[in-house]
């Protein structure tokens, strides 16, 4: 009884203490947070993006004529 009682002890230790997945868990959930907010903001910055490239091309169109 007392090599079980030990054994579940240490077990529960081992359980407490285990932190191997954690980096990886943190990873995961940092990646989930960019891709909301790529879903989410996408378009708008799509879009706003595309204007100052629109505004920067024809700024260089009539600077070399």
């Amino acid at each position: 009884m007392k090599m079980l009682s030990n054994l579940r002890n240490r077990l529960r230790k081992n359980m407490t203490n285990n932190e191997r997945g954690q980096g990886a868990t943190e990873y995961i959930l940092l990646l989930t947070v960019v891709v909301g907010l790529v879903v989410a903001f996408g378009k708008p910055i799509k879009d706003k993006f595309m204007a100052k490239v629109g505004e920067a091309t024809d700024r260089m169109d009539e600077a070399t004529k």
